[in-house]
């Protein structure tokens, strides 16, 4: 059977389930403005790069609303309906994957997943706001503090999310709690032209005037950490909004007045920090603060972090040892007192984020009595750079995790179903990547072992 001229809305309809096929498929889908499509139970999503709002509006919504899967169009609220019903009818709790290279459109198709399913499963919550509206407020407080512009997406998560939204017997959303993956914390002190560091930075450096001041912050172009790249703006965004709408969304999540202060000083100290310069002291090996301006940022630092002058000053300066007889101290060269800083930085980071999701969680509440939740998967992309750090090993690794997962569903599972059945079939070739995976488990467990 010949494809029809735009294409099928299922890729198991199609005669040939070969790449050629598949691509030309998707291709004449596309080109149609259909940026969904099947394969069985799977649904492909290509990124439109525009808003598409007529096709998440509340009127569609109603439309998939308990719709027999495949009726109706290709959609991503079609596969968060049944997801829904299938937990309503059989009780079970469901996991929906999203997987793709950086840039395809994760993070948007998580958000409309859990748009949907806060559809379903309304409610009222504690203080007049909703559950579900706490589950999707947080989305814009966590892409502040864990997205940033890279070479292919300018708002990529840099971190895996795991959302489990949990209901009642009744099916309504009763609870949420938000499991995140790999911070990207060596983004915090190195970005590479024309990337940007992450949001919050830009954010709070183009807050109102009294906010800035309050911060002693400037020019982004000023320090260490931002000006690595040229890249400070992003087209047809407003970061003194966005600022603004963080805030806004904290308020909803529940964060304090107090503590949104207390996280904005904190991501001003990291800021001071990073342009603290060292030089070498009199004694061999040793480390002194390279000028006035150093002596400003770091003076600054502390104020931030309400923490003693002094002992921040020793502990990016020195090393401590500790050992049953005594405390030794070690200097260090300005090589290593700006690994100390750079390090000191992205710990406080990477604190100041576990922190924030560990708040949203217990503002949002979990319910202990829950039967069934939904889980939605939002891990980022596969990426592949001139040099790759084991932080990107980590992401490539749990791409292909969750592709041989994909590979086992769709072609696995159902090949050796057919084999049982004695269905006449001709063997579907695919890229197993087991092997691989294999091999770098055995490998990790050998090294731990060692």
């Amino acid at each position: 059977m010949e494809a029809p001229a735009g294409g099928v809305d299922d890729m198991t309809k199609l005669s040939y389930l070969h790449e050629p096929g598949v691509l030309q498929n998707l291709a004449l889908r596309y080109q149609t403005n259909e940026i969904y499509t099947y394969t069985g139970s799977i649904l492909i999503a290509i990124n439109p790069f525009q808003r598409l709002p007529h096709l998440y509006d509340g009127h569609m919504m109603e439309q998939y609303k308990g719709a027999p899967f495949g009726e109706l169009s290709p959609h991503v609220f079609a596969i968060a309906d049944v997801a829904y019903r299938a937990m309503i009818n059989e009780g079970k709790s469901n996991s929906i994957l999203v997987s793709g290279e950086s840039g395809a459109g994760k993070t948007e198709t998580t958000k409309m997943l859990m748009r949907y399913l806060a559809f379903m499963g309304g409610r009222k919550g504690t203080e007049g706001r909703t559950v579900e509206q706490q589950v999707l407020e947080s989305n814009p407080v966590l892409e502040a503090f864990g997205n940033a512009k890279t070479v292919r997406n300018n708002n990529s998560s840099r971190f895996g999310k795991f959302v489990e939204i949990q209901f009642d017997k009744h099916g309504r959303i009763s609870g949420a709690a938000i499991r995140t993956y790999l911070l990207e914390r060596s983004r915090v002190c190195q970005i590479s032209d024309p990337e940007r560091n992450y949001h919050c930075f830009y954010l709070l450096c183009a807050a109102p005037p009294e906010e800035v001041a309050k911060y002693k912050l400037g020019d982004p172009k000023s320090f260490h950490y931002l000006n690595q790249s040229n890249c400070y703006d992003l087209v047809g965004i407003s970061d003194a909004h966005d600022y603004l709408a963080t805030r806004r969304a904290m308020d909803i999540v529940g964060i304090s007045q107090k503590d949104q202060d207390a996280i904005f000083r904190v991501v001003a100290a990291i800021l001071h920090l990073g342009n603290v310069e060292f030089t070498k002291g009199k004694e061999i090996d040793s480390s002194v603060l390279k000028d006035d301006k150093s002596k400003f940022h770091l003076q600054t630092a502390a104020d931030l972090l309400m923490c003693d002058l002094g002992a921040l000053e020793d502990a990016l300066l020195k090393r401590v040892m500790i050992t049953p007889e005594e405390v030794i101290k070690r200097s260090l060269d300005p090589v290593q007192a700006t690994v100390s800083r750079d390090g000191l930085a992205k710990t406080i980071y990477s604190r100041l984020f576990d922190w924030l999701v560990d708040t949203i969680n217990v503002s949002i509440g979990q319910d202990p009595n829950s039967k069934s939740l939904i889980g939605v998967l939002d891990i980022y992309g596969f990426e592949s750079f001139k040099t790759n750090s084991f932080e990107q090993f980590c992401i490539n690794f749990t791409n292909e995790k969750l592709q041989q997962h994909f590979n086992q569903h769709v072609f696995k599972m159902e090949q050796e179903e057919y084999t049982k059945e004695e269905i006449n079939w001709s063997y579907i070739e695919f890229v197993d990547n087991q092997d691989v995976l294999d091999l770098i488990e055995k490998v990790q467990v050998i090294s731990h072992l060692q």
